[in-house]
């Protein structure tokens, strides 16, 4: 029973958690946004909708090119909106806080060194 209180409390199973849960919400949103980029197509220029069409009689070559038009447009979302700022916005706050290696670390590093070096 301890073994389970332990494996309960610690921090990565409610991290997990967390993002699972944040995972499936921001999905829906996406997805709903998909959805809209969908419909602007669809009144632009007709509906991006291939459920009907069966080359040859395959009657699932289509829902999978509607499929495969919905995931190119999500994936472009979730890159242009999301992934481009985030890398944007990290490589300007990380390069604000380069790591500086204090004098005391520099002087040790030295002594380790000198100290190598006479065998």
């Amino acid at each position: 029973m301890k073994g389970f209180k332990d494996f309960l409390m610690r921090g990565n199973l409610v991290e997990l958690a967390v993002a699972f849960i944040i995972a499936t919400s921001f999905a829906a949103l996406v997805t709903a946004f998909t959805a809209i980029i969908m419909e602007a197509i669809a009144k632009a220029g007709g509906a991006p909708n291939f459920d009907e069409w069966a080359p040859g009689g395959f009657t699932t070559v289509g829902p999978f090119l509607t499929a495969l038009v919905s995931f190119v447009l999500l994936a472009a979302i979730v890159y242009f909106l999301v992934v481009k700022p985030y890398q944007a916005a990290r490589e300007r706050f990380v390069a604000a806080e380069e790591p500086t290696t204090e004098e005391s670390v520099e002087l040790l590093r030295e002594i380790r060194d000198s100290l190598r070096a006479r065998g």
